[in-house]
């Protein structure tokens, strides 16, 4: 059975107008507090990778714990600068001229995916001085992604990202400052301490040559179960090795467990078994729960036939495959009851869509003091406006 229902968001419950994500600032400041000790501890930097979570209200909470944030394109990278202020990394599978003009100025660290791109725009990095740092991302051939199959593995057979190891001793070493890897994916510390091992094995004339190495996201540093200690002392025995700064860019493990999605049941259906349909949504809410696939955890539920009443949930769309999972309850579902989703910061609102003209949940903070605060509301001109 999934956990009950902490006691402050069912204080709060009945005021929260559904859809919603709800972060939870307690939840989230513990988990600021475990990246500050790493921090502290292991001597490295870590960034939030805003791909995975981006919430400017609540970036002062985040920003004293962080060395600042890691960006896909110009859009991140400009909130990165203008909103949380502090360091800007920036990596694109494939830059563009026009693309990098707008990143050199909000924009200290970019990263090259291929000796093309490294050819075409480390010059223009490197000329524009400002004391901006270039890499070159490599595929370790190397891989402890925990979820979603090749979908998520960044080191999947045939993957774009990444210079493989054999076309490594042509690029320009002299100019590039940073070597990066991203090998992982919702990995505990078993996945986090094999890379920083594999890169010091299988690379070592290349880390010898750079002055820091990003071992990318996916470490899920603030889930329950990931062994801290162990990353500290991988980290500490790479440094002493090799005399370089280590960079670590989580998104999801640094907003695990700190947030929700508020649904309310707004009817039941029955075609071989009941289905709550909801207002929100697998296909545009919740996306991951299709992609990875799995089953996101209901606060109060158990398991298909663990409780008395056992039912689908699903989403409101016209879609047919907008299902979100089986569960059971004490009790049958009926409309106006609600359902609470966990685990929802990560890869959620950053994802979702207005498809079927399907509303887009609001955003909201429940405080330590147990009020919940409305940070976004989202209306038909949100919808609107996105169609041309």
């Amino acid at each position: 059975m999934y956990a009950k229902l902490p006691p402050r968001l069912e204080g709060a419950l009945s005021h929260i107008e559904t859809p919603a994500y709800v972060v939870d600032e307690a939840a989230l400041a513990r988990n600021m507090a475990i990246a500050s000790d790493i921090r502290a501890r292991a001597g490295c930097r870590i960034l939030l990778a805003t791909k995975s979570f981006a919430m400017p209200a609540l970036f002062p909470l985040m920003r004293d714990s962080l060395d600042g944030t890691t960006a896909s394109g110009l859009y991140e990278a400009r909130l990165g600068r203008e909103e949380f202020g502090k360091e800007v990394h920036v990596y694109s599978p494939a830059f563009t001229r026009d693309s990098l003009q707008g990143l050199l100025p909000v924009a200290d660290h970019f990263y090259f995916n291929s000796p093309g791109q490294v050819e075409r725009f480390l010059p223009a990095v490197k000329g524009a001085g400002g004391g901006r740092k270039t890499g070159v991302r490599i595929n370790p051939g190397f891989s402890r992604a925990t979820l979603g199959g090749d979908l998520y593995d960044p080191c999947s057979p045939r993957s774009r990202f990444g210079v493989l190891q054999g076309d490594l001793d042509g690029l320009p070493w002299g100019d590039i400052d940073i070597l990066h890897a991203h090998a992982l994916c919702e990995s505990l510390a078993e996945g986090s301490v094999g890379l920083i091992e594999h890169l010091a094995r299988e690379f070592g004339p290349y880390i010898e040559r750079v002055e820091a190495v990003n071992f990318g996201g996916g470490h899920f540093l603030c889930k329950e179960g990931y062994d801290v200690s162990a990353l500290i002392g991988a980290i500490r025995k790479f440094k002493a090795r090799f005399g370089v700064e280590v960079i670590l860019e989580p998104g999801s493990g640094l907003v695990a467990d700190a947030g929700y999605l508020v649904a309310t049941v707004l009817d039941v259906v029955s075609n071989g078994m009941p289905t709550a349909i909801l207002d929100a949504s697998a296909s545009c809410h919740m996306p991951d729960v299709l992609e990875v696939p799995y089953t996101p955890p209901v606060y109060g539920a158990g398991r298909p036939g663990e409780l008395p009443f056992t039912c689908l949930l699903a989403g409101n769309t016209c879609m047919t495959g907008d299902v979100i999972g089986e569960y059971s309850f004490t009790a049958p579902l009926e409309p106006g009851d609600r359902v609470v989703f966990g685990d929802m910061l990560q890869y959620s609102f950053v994802k979702n869509s207005t498809f079927n003209g399907t509303p887009l949940p609001g955003l909201a903070i429940l405080r330590e003091d147990g009020s919940c605060e409305v940070v976004r509301r989202f209306g038909y001109g949100d919808f609107r406006g996105r169609l041309g």
